[in-house]
């Protein structure tokens, strides 16, 4: 046993210090970035991507087909459910549509049975499909690194998401074992109660720097995944060195995802299912409920139920119902311009240059709450 002594920073412990900047307005901000991929054999010379590398997470309710459609139309990325049948998802990755080629992943495990279905998509007459995202809640194990391994040693032409993992070793692992993108987090989602139940994880800020210093030393990328509460979060999460940031609960409660629109009735701190009863004034809102995907919820839904030497490490919740995402990306997207203008970056690629964290002992209040 040993004991590190130095700060662990999460998003909420900093703030980006301003600074005088050029920049008039808002709209002189570049937020798309340009990617080549390090491990990636595809056709394309030069840039391998362009867009805005903010990511819906592959969680039900966020990862879906419609999410995947709208979020393409404006230049964000999503990682789609692992879920979905091949079926489907023959049908979908058909379409000849370069949006959904260039922005969105499909999802996989790592048994025998997620690669056999993976072959099946893939090789389907008419598929196009460039992004796999390998996706387990321990990335640490031996088994892991080797299926990143044969899975790049099978498919050259394909870009390779792995995770989760927070320290930079790994991250260089998973890159030197074919992976092109590494997913960073472990406990921070909003959702997620893995630091509750096994006492496992790492500050998400601290966990962003140290594996994007790891991962562009050898030519990789990140993903900051989980913790994001507010647009003020993606933009730490940028100038802390990530190429993409990955969000679910902040993307959850949309038409988009799907899911039930449930309506609850409030009056002076009181909430009920319906107004029986009640004969003075009441506040109506409405909710959309989300889950972790460890959660007893996605492995009744997904699996049957927990397997007997498993226990729940996710919760289940109501998020608002927010409508169409479009005006959500909206908020976020001016966010992070306004952010770029305080720090004089009039690329986001450069924010992470003109970056000075100031870290405060007072606990910021994020607009974006899940409860």
């Amino acid at each position: 046993m040993r004991i590190e002594d130095d700060s662990k920073l999460d998003y909420k412990d900093v703030l980006i210090r301003p600074k005088r900047s050029t920049l008039g307005s808002r709209k002189e901000v570049d937020l798309f970035r340009d990617f080549s991929f390090r491990n990636y054999q595809g056709e394309e010379s030069g840039s391998h991507y362009r867009g805005i590398p903010i990511m819906a997470s592959n969680m039900d309710g966020v990862g879906t087909f419609e999410m995947a459609d709208a979020l393409a139309q404006l230049g964000l990325f999503t990682s789609l459910v692992k879920s979905y049948e091949a079926e489907a998802l023959i049908e979908f990755f058909s379409k000849d549509d370069p949006n959904r080629l260039q922005n969105v992943a499909y999802s996989t495990g790592i048994t025998q049975q997620d690669l056999e279905k993976f072959k099946a998509v893939y090789q389907a007459p008419g598929v196009r499909l460039k992004y796999v995202c390998v996706d387990v809640a321990n990335g640490y194990s031996e088994r892991f690194s080797a299926f990143i391994k044969q899975l790049r040693d099978a498919y050259p032409a394909i870009v390779i998401i792995a995770g989760n993992v927070v320290t930079g070793e790994m991250t260089e692992e998973l890159i030197l074992s074919g992976a092109d993108i590494v997913k960073v987090g472990i406990g921070p989602g909003s959702v997620c109660t893995t630091r509750m139940q096994t006492g496992v994880g790492f500050p998400q800020l601290s966990a962003v720097i140290e594996c994007a210093d790891s991962a562009h030393g050898l030519g990789g990328h990140i993903i900051a995944d989980g913790g994001c509460t507010c647009p003020g979060d993606l933009s730490k999460a940028f100038a802390a060195g990530a190429d993409f940031v990955m969000l679910g609960g902040m993307f959850a409660g949309h038409d988009e995802g799907g899911g039930e629109v449930i309506t609850r009735y409030f009056r002076n701190g009181e909430v009920n299912r319906t107004t029986n009863g009640w004969e003075d004034v009441v506040e109506e809102r409405k909710f959309v409920q989300f889950y972790g995907m460890s959660s007893e919820a996605a492995n009744e839904k997904h699996f049957g139920g927990l397997k007997e030497y498993r226990s729940s490490e996710g919760r289940e919740i109501l998020v608002p119902y927010r409508g169409e995402i479009a005006k959500t990306i909206q908020d976020l997207l001016g966010g992070i311009r306004s952010t770029c203008t305080y720090a004089g970056a009039k690329k986001l690629k450069w924010l992470s240059k003109c970056t000075t964290f100031v870290k405060t002992g007072e606990q910021f209040n994020p607009i974006f709450s899940e409860n």
